[in-house]
């Protein structure tokens, strides 16, 4: 058995949150304009969770960041999801707009508020299908 001083660590997987922002019975999606091989497809906004901030921190910065919105961050949806060959995880949490703010395009190519019967009209991105599964119970 070897001892405690040569156990290697794993390094723990890199953090990616996003938001599934509700309002009214919609939630936002968010077409990528890069890299090239994501371009086009949809996604629920987010980003890396940087040292020292937890995930609704690391949230409500990219909201800022990427939307020009403030958000209040909710429960979690659905489970995490595995990215990088396990190097990374996914993780989504509800939020709502605060102070009646409209999302602008910022970082991506197009916007678009979809009810729950049009989730399926726009390609997700795979770590993000398993989210839209979810959807249909919050946005009843």
């Amino acid at each position: 058995m070897p001892s405690e001083q040569y156990v290697k660590r794993l390094p723990s997987p890199r953090v990616i949150v996003a938001a599934a922002i509700i309002e009214g019975g919609r939630v936002l999606a968010c077409q990528r304009s890069a890299p090239p091989e994501a371009a086009g497809k949809w996604e629920f906004p987010g980003g890396k969770v940087e040292r020292g901030e937890t995930d609704q921190q690391a949230l409500a910065r990219e909201c800022v960041e990427e939307l020009g919105i403030s958000v209040e961050v909710g429960d979690r949806v659905g489970p995490d999801v595995p990215l990088a060959h396990g190097r990374a995880v996914l993780r989504v949490y509800a939020a709502a707009v605060l102070d009646g703010g409209v999302p602008e395009a910022l970082e991506h190519m197009a916007l678009r508020w979809l009810a729950v019967d049009q989730l399926d009209s726009v390609p997700w991105l795979p770590a993000d299908v398993p989210i839209v599964a979810e959807l249909p119970k919050l946005l009843a």
